[in-house]
């Protein structure tokens, strides 16, 4: 077994290293200062994650349950240490969860040279979802990687990059069915799919899909998600091949909320060259989990060069605003995707659009419902965005008045200085 050792830093200055079925205690040095940013609680009315009981994470955590962890199984250690207490769990460097290579996920007789030759849409068709051999063997390698490289947050946990060189590569955290989580400070590369799955079904000329989201609400509450860097990294979607005459996306989303999630902030965030960047509610069907709840809150965060759902919304009262938008010349989709039975508020957010794309296409209706949009600027002047919309979109023409007013904000800038604010401020290493 792999030896992990996990930093336990705190007033006690204990250290335990997991060797096996038990624990064992060594010295370790306490660091105030560095414990200082973990400690912090969302401020009360900073969107819908202080609403109610409020989200503070691990704060309240014992030394005994702060962890220092340098390498992903040590973060993984750190989660799956017992108990719902609170815990501070302190991210030192970069976490690799894929530091092996897609190699070690793969299954006994996989090979994408024979998966190729398999389901070449000129011998398998365009009619029929792929099956047989080498598509089990993708499914067994592509199960493995789902184990190897997704760590389940436990409640009343906070999970914090110390410093300005904090982050994860090839991991996706799962926050799953639970309450009081914070994650602050990490720069977050998108996992990169070894084994997609080709569809020959996904339209007209079938596609390749992914899995791994960098993050995952999914059924969870009180949710805080604060000055992190979402990147495709070193993997652009540019720099991938292409397979049948389609983009071999390896990439899924960076920040998905979905499955009765509820009461959640994320606050002065990166989201950067993405094409799915971040979904709120994945199914029209999903109205026993999602209706009443997936109310979430955007504020101070930058979407730089990202192709579509920024967010796309199903079912939710999403109140985003004080955002900066960065739009490039080539390959934009839209920012605002309104969805079905969604109420989103859209005031006071920025735009800088490269010359070329229209303001029109900020929104995208994908089912009817109400859009509340104010106070918005595009290239620094006030632009009503629902009026541009329905002007260049007369077949899909949105309805204004989402039917509620947001309340839970802290601060409200002027949009014409959001772009200077939020550019100073928001992402990775740039706690205060």
């Amino acid at each position: 077994m792999r030896h992990t050792r996990i930093r336990v830093v705190g007033a006690a200055a204990l250290a335990l290293s997991f060797t096996g079925p038990a624990w064992t205690a060594q010295p370790a040095t306490a660091s105030p200062a560095a414990a200082e940013p973990a400690r912090q609680v969302l401020p009360a009315g900073d969107g819908w994650a202080s609403e109610g009981t409020g989200t503070s994470g691990g704060a309240a955590a014992d030394a005994s349950r702060v962890f220092t962890v340098t390498t992903w199984e040590e973060l993984r250690g750190a989660l799956a240490v017992a108990g719902t207490e609170p815990r501070i769990v302190k991210v030192v460097g970069t976490l690799n969860a894929t530091a092996a290579g897609c190699a070690a996920f793969e299954a006994p007789g996989y090979d994408f040279e024979a998966y190729l030759a398999a389901y070449d849409p000129a011998v398998w068709g365009y009619e029929t979802e792929v099956s047989g051999e080498q598509e089990d063997l993708r499914a067994a390698s592509a199960k493995a990687q789902g184990k190897a490289v997704k760590a389940y947050v436990p409640a009343n946990t906070t999970i914090v990059g110390v410093g300005r060189n904090a982050g994860i590569t090839g991991g996706s955290l799962q926050i799953q069915g639970v309450d009081n989580v914070v994650v602050r400070n990490l720069t977050v590369e998108s996992p990169l799919d070894c084994f997609p799955q080709w569809d020959p079904t996904d339209g007209a000329t079938g596609a390749w899909n992914s899995e791994y989201d960098s993050m995952v609400v999914y059924g969870s509450t009180h949710v805080w998600v604060d000055h992190n860097t979402f990147t495709d990294g070193a993997h652009p979607d540019s720099s991938l091949p292409s397979y049948y005459g389609e983009p071999y996306q390896q990439h899924d989303g960076e920040l998905d909320i979905v499955r009765g999630a509820d009461l959640v902030t994320v606050s002065w965030n990166v989201f950067a060259d993405h094409d799915k960047t971040l979904m709120i509610g994945n199914s029209d069907s999903a109205g026993a989990t999602d209706r009443g709840r997936l109310r979430v809150t955007l504020h101070h965060n930058l979407f730089e060069n990202v192709v579509e759902r920024a967010p796309r919304v199903r079912f939710g009262k999403v109140d985003a605003y004080n955002n900066h938008f960065v739009v490039a010349a080539t390959g934009y989709a839209y920012s605002f995707g309104i969805g079905f039975e969604s109420q989103l508020v859209a005031e006071k957010n920025a735009f800088t659009l490269a010359d070329g794309v229209q303001p029109g296409k900020i929104l995208k209706k994908w089912k009817d419902a109400p859009v509340t949009a104010a106070g918005n600027v595009v290239n620094g002047a006030q632009v009503d965005l629902l009026a541009v919309h329905n002007a260049q979109f007369p077949d899909e023409i949105l309805r204004a008045d989402a039917g509620w007013t947001p309340s839970l904000r802290t601060r409200v800038d002027v949009p014409r200085a959001v772009p200077a604010l939020v550019g100073h401020r928001a992402g990775a290493g740039r706690l205060r």
